[in-house]
């Protein structure tokens, strides 16, 4: 179903829990500015939104964020994080609900059982919530499953359901068996980056670059440890090349009140020192976007260590900045990097990831043809400008009812 021509623009609600720095807050301000450049009012709100650790758009006034429950706590002894999510998120939804006038449409990615008091909701799901906490205890199991349970049941009642790869989309339909046996099938709408902030690269030096938040389950050690095997691979000769230069750089989002921020920085630094190259390691926490784009320019390739990851942005924001993209041979990577031409998929072992490394290393030309490759590449499938026609639709789709 096409847009209407010169249909009146929407009041838009987008709920996001915490608006920080990761993959799914990239998501959430791509969102409000391209449909806020559709001349919808955009309006976010959120439970947290630090100025000093956010996205610059959240600030430069093209839709509006407001902040609700900010102290409202995030964990209780660091546990019941997914209670206190819940918590905030419906403190949210209330606030918006009682105190604001209705809205054509409301945007969430998180916690969607708190919003359906709306009345015209899109549900966009980043990976299923159940999937990504621990059941590994009989407590656990017993404190998740009213949570579970609440998931998809409320799930199944939003108007519209988004998922951001076709992985997801199949995780989805394989995790909530009763809501595909009702025929609710998501629509796959892919992440966006925006090709227009990445210059040409400065320079193809022995840098690797790997970005992703400070989590165990990014497998950022798999990047150290392919790293150190360099120097150690059977029948790789490096001529021209000395890998004393070489350098790794792990960037990322870092929050100092998240104790696995803390903890596994310290495992990465500790492992570093174990290899022997703690020198030629660095690490950056919570670089602003001007930062990453000048990381990007300078490095030879991107690594990007996530095993089975739902979607992962970063892959196209180094492809769009004209750099391969070294990735496990699973997820939603799989659906952005083509094996051979803008990167490499690999199995997840330091061995592989490091062949993989040494490649590039031995044929920089390679390197840059991958790069413009894959430059080309996400502005044909993957632009803002794609994103946004899509999203607007689907939400016309979605209001329309509402407005009739």
């Amino acid at each position: 179903m096409e847009k209407e021509a010169g249909s009146s623009k929407l009041n838009i609600a987008i709920i996001h829990p915490d608006l920080g720095i990761g993959g799914a807050e990239r998501l959430i301000v791509d969102a409000a500015i391209e449909l806020a450049s559709h001349g919808h009012n955009v309006h976010i709100f959120t439970a947290h939104h630090d100025k000093t650790r956010c996205f610059e758009e959240t600030l430069a006034g093209t839709f509006l964020v407001t902040v609700y429950g900010a102290f409202l706590p995030r964990h209780i002894f660091y546990r019941f994080h997914a209670l206190c999510a819940y918590l905030r998120c419906i403190f949210v939804a209330l606030c918006v609900l009682f105190m604001w006038p209705s809205f054509d449409v409301v945007l969430a990615d998180q916690l969607l059982h708190a919003l359906q008091s709306f009345s015209q909701v899109v549900f966009y799901c980043h990976f299923p919530d159940l999937l990504l906490a621990q059941h590994t205890t009989f407590l656990r199991r017993i404190y998740r499953k009213p949570i579970d349970f609440i998931e998809e049941m409320t799930s199944g009642m939003a108007d519209m359901i988004l998922v951001n790869s076709k992985f997801t989309a199949s995780t989805f339909a394989n995790t909530f068996k009763h809501l595909h046996s009702r025929g609710i099938r998501p629509a796959v709408l892919y992440p966006a980056v925006n090709v227009d902030q990445f210059d040409e690269p400065h320079s193809n030096k022995l840098n690797f670059l790997s970005i992703n938040r400070f989590e165990r389950k990014k497998n950022i050690d798999l990047a150290i440890s392919a790293f150190a095997m360099l120097h150690t691979l059977e029948g790789v000769v490096f001529q021209n090349h000395n890998l004393d230069d070489a350098f790794l750089t792990i960037a990322g989002g870092y929050d100092k009140r998240l104790k696995e921020n803390v903890e596994y920085l310290e495992e990465l630094k500790s492992l570093a020192d174990r290899e022997g190259i703690s020198h030629r390691v660095n690490f950056i926490t919570s670089c602003s976007t001007a930062e990453r784009n000048a990381l990007l320019s300078q490095c030879l390739c991107v690594i990007y260590t996530p095993k089975d990851e739902h979607f992962g942005i970063v892959p196209l924001e180094a492809m769009a900045a004209h750099k391969p993209v070294i990735a496990c041979n699973s997820g939603g990577p799989v659906e952005t990097i083509k094996d051979g031409e803008t990167g490499f998929l690999c199995d997840p072992t330091p061995r592989q990831f490091s062949l993989a490394m040494a490649k590039l290393v031995q044929d920089p030309q390679m390197a840059e043809r991958m790069g413009k490759e894959a430059r080309r590449h996400v502005i044909r499938s993957f632009s803002t400008q794609m994103f946004g026609q899509r999203l607007d639709q689907y939400l016309f789709d979605v209001a329309r009812p509402k407005r009739d």
